[in-house]
């Protein structure tokens, strides 16, 4: 496979609160996932944001997470299986609406942060979400990092999956995410991240901090939008990629074949 998907968070600045470069992203990406309220964003943040993403000509996707403002969705929250499902339906609907409205369409969905991290590797978990997508709308790409119980719980309920590699966050031995709160969990080179993520891409395999490598089916790759120098990641990313050979798409866009 010669294509790639760059995506990024974003959306994520609420009332008077600022977070990320948006702006700058935007012209760089070509899915955007978009913060539904719970962790970051607003009703009017998440409009303007969708707006500018189709004038950019880039793909949209939900991004819920747990609630938890103060936190930035980064604090484990132990929720019920039902409890789960009613986060993931309220933000998605959420999403669908406002997109209706300025004449969008949510083609994804990616849970986020310690959502994300925690229901990688619990099936339950996993499950309770997919179970709230599939309710909502089946025919979202679920996008889920490889090599976790996300991917499995979509792609046993019949959705269409997109796996995820991260250019910027380093891995465990088991092909989690190393926890931020590692010393070498994020990475903040530029050339470190491109060298990593080409050769993700190109080897199909990620590298653990041990050395471990593991076979991936990689589709699409995240760079965070939060961080300082995230407009500077994204072009360097997107530059060198282009360069070696790959061909940027929307996630719509993308065979996602398994």
């Amino acid at each position: 496979m010669t294509d790639f998907n760059l995506n990024a968070d974003m959306s994520e600045s609420f009332g008077a609160w600022s977070m990320g470069n948006d702006a700058g992203l935007l012209p760089l990406i070509n899915s955007a996932n978009i913060a539904c309220g719970f962790h970051g964003g607003d009703y009017d943040i998440m409009a303007k944001t969708m707006r500018a993403a189709v004038a950019h000509g880039v793909s949209l996707g939900a991004h819920p997470g747990f609630y938890d403002l103060h936190g930035f969705g980064r604090r484990p929250l132990h929720l019920s299986c039902a409890e789960i499902e009613h986060l993931i339906a309220y933000q998605l609907g959420a999403a669908l609406g406002v997109a209706a409205l300025v004449g969008a369409r949510i083609t994804h969905i990616k849970p986020h942060g310690a959502l994300n991290n925690m229901a990688a590797q619990d099936a339950d978990m996993a499950n309770a979400i997919v179970r709230a997508v599939k309710a909502v709308d089946a025919n979202q790409i679920f996008l889920a990092p490889v090599l976790s119980a996300l991917v499995k719980a979509g792609r046993d309920a019949g959705l269409v999956v997109a796996e995820e590699i991260f250019a910027d966050r380093a891995y465990m031995p088991d092909g989690q995410l190393a926890p931020r709160g590692h010393e070498s969990a994020v990475i903040s080179d530029p050339d470190a991240a491109l060298a990593r993520s080409l050769d993700m891409l190109k080897t199909r395999e990620i590298t653990a901090l041990d050395g471990t490598r593991k076979s991936v089916n990689p589709h699409s790759l995240c760079v965070h939008g939060d961080g300082a120098t995230a407009v500077e990641m994204a072009r360097h990313l997107k530059t060198g990629i282009v360069e070696a050979g790959f061909t940027p798409k929307t996630l719509p866009e993308m065979d996602l074949a398994v």
